[in-house]
């Protein structure tokens, strides 16, 4: 038999990695690190955060070993230690929305009706790449789309949707952006629908795209 004190501290110490992410915040983290590396001040800003409050939770899930880190000049970037807490998070998001109750009312009440937002799958996305007769955007801010993108989508932020003036407005479009919470793609879908195109909204993200293990591309190149 195992004793009893050492089996205690190791499953404290497993823990750790769920007390990292016991916030809220913490967990929007993660969420935005899933989409590329940021720094301090960009993740503040992307969380609605002072930057002091951004920090503190920053070092603690780096002491836990949930992040990394690495210095350009005199700023502190932060990443994802490895792929699999993303992958934790998606498991942790995924489990809540199907056996926590009201998650689907805050759900709601975040991302609005999309009843009218048709989806479109990843595996029917894949082929209509393949076939050539989509135009893909996605909707996420520039460096997010560097870090990593679906091969062959357009970088356009959601804010920047009026450079799409050229295309013909039976052009069929494809938007997605961070995940199925995110609504960037709705609101792309929205506009775009407004101005007579065609527009769909992926089914879920970028994230869980690289996840199903579909192609990837990084850069800037779009």
């Amino acid at each position: 038999m195992g004793d009893r004190a050492a089996k205690d501290a190791l499953f404290d110490a497993f823990a750790e990695v769920a007390r990292a992410l016991a916030s809220g915040r913490r967990a929007e983290i993660v969420d935005v690190l899933a989409q590329g590396e940021r720094s301090v001040e960009q993740i503040a800003a992307e969380i609605d955060q002072r930057v002091a409050n951004t920090s503190h939770h920053l070092r603690a899930m780096a002491r836990a070993g949930v992040l990394r880190t690495r210095r350009e000049g005199t700023r502190i970037v932060y990443m994802l230690a490895s792929e699999r807490i993303g992958d934790m998070w998606a498991a942790m998001r995924d489990v809540a929305a199907e056996h926590v109750a009201g998650i689907n009312e805050l759900a709601d009440a975040y991302v609005g009706d999309r009843s009218a937002l048709e989806p479109v799958s990843r595996r029917e996305l894949e082929a209509r790449l393949k076939a050539g007769d989509v135009v893909v955007l996605d909707v996420r801010p520039a460096v997010e789309y560097a870090a990593g993108h679906i091969p062959g989508a357009r970088s356009v932020p959601v804010s920047d949707l009026r450079r799409l003036r050229s295309l013909a407005k039976d052009t069929e479009i494809v938007a997605y952006c961070r995940g199925p919470y995110c609504v960037y793609a709705d609101e792309a879908v929205r506009q775009l629908r407004r101005r007579g195109f065609a527009a769909k909204r992926l089914e879920d993200g970028y994230p869980e795209w690289k996840r199903a293990g579909l192609p990837i591309a990084v850069g800037a190149g779009q």
